[in-house]
């Protein structure tokens, strides 16, 4: 069975629709100091922006990776919140964009998906190798907790000694049932943004880049999944919509995870689901702490405040500990 835990949704926000868009869409207090930008390479041909804030002695302080969802950015309102409350904890915080995000399409002439789990592993190993850091924690919301897991999974038991623990809010860890699920009539107002996102960035690429991209096969595209079938897995190696979930699902290797890992998933989260074969997977892995909530919506879980600096965001809260408690333990 899956850990529990208590969390309480706030008076005004009981229903899953009701958090997930006032959970995401709420401004947020913003704690960071001005940001040092930096770019990296991920790819001989791709980099992506990260934007930096150092503690003094940033070798001796932890530092927290944050990773966005599905057309986000470093400048999404949780991944603000997230990093504001390390910054206060006393750790580096790094907001990473992926490729494209963030207003990067120059950067490559590549698009981001799902599977680049690699993305976040060289910003891993470059901030290791450069800034040589001690102590690092690598935590993504919905499609970046994909990202994040993946990573983790696939290094298995060669992870780098540095990385001390993972998070994953809301992961989409089941690709194919979770882009079918956008479909629900119950959820085509997230579908429809997500798709306009979607539809203007690969716009604003095939200008760039004419000669690699052909709009004509965005023409009647209307789904997530259709978007995927004819220019993500196109443009991205793929042979189709299938192909691609079935080869970037993070599903295939959470059991294979050897750090310490937090995943916090709500039974009504209303788009992103989970088969029973990857709750059993998150269930049998000792390594991971599974968090399952019967509210909280998609990469919400707005509580209540206690008026003493308290926010109510409970899973960025439990993010924090979290991590905080894997670091005393070293």
């Amino acid at each position: 069975m899956p850990k529990t835990d208590s969390f309480v949704p706030h008076s005004w926000f009981r229903n899953a629709h009701a958090q997930t868009l006032a959970g995401n869409f709420q401004r947020r207090r913003n704690l960071l100091p001005p940001a040092e930008d930096r770019l990296f390479q991920v790819e001989e041909e791709a980099q992506i922006l990260c934007h930096c804030h150092w503690q003094t002695e940033r070798a001796e302080r932890m530092t927290l990776i944050i990773v966005h969802g599905l057309e986000g950015s470093s400048a999404s309102r949780y991944v603000i919140g997230t990093g504001s409350k390390a910054w206060k904890r006393g750790w580096n915080v790094v907001r990473m964009n992926m490729r494209n995000c963030g207003g990067t399409e120059t950067l490559t002439p590549t698009l981001y998906h799902s599977g680049m789990s690699s993305d976040v592993g060289a910003v891993v190993r470059t901030l290791i190798e450069q800034d040589q850091l001690r102590e690092i924690a690598v935590a993504g919301f919905s499609m970046g907790g994909n990202l994040v897991l993946k990573m983790v999974g696939e290094w298995g038991m060669n992870a780098p000694r540095e990385v001390k623990a993972a998070v994953g809010i809301s992961p989409a860890i089941d690709l194919a049932i979770s882009a079918d699920a956008l479909h629900d009539r119950q959820n085509r107002i997230y579908e429809w943004k997500f798709m306009r996102g979607l539809r203007e960035r690969i716009k604003r690429k095939a200008k760039l880049y004419p000669h690699r991209y052909d709009l004509r096969y965005l023409r009647g595209v209307r789904t997530i999944r259709e978007f995927d079938d004819q220019i993500t897995a196109r443009y991205s190696g793929f042979t189709g919509a299938d192909d691609y979930y079935a080869r970037a699902s993070s599903a295939n290797v959470i059991d294979k995870i050897a750090i310490p890992t937090l995943v916090i998933h709500s039974t009504d989260d209303p788009f992103i689901k989970l088969t029973a074969a990857s709750r059993e997977k998150l269930e049998g892995n000792s390594h991971i702490r599974y968090i399952e909530t019967t509210h909280g919506g998609h990469c919400a879980f707005m509580g209540e405040s206690d008026g003493n600096g308290d926010d109510g965001r409970w899973a960025e809260k439990k993010l924090i500990e979290f991590i905080a408690t894997v670091g005393e333990e070293k």
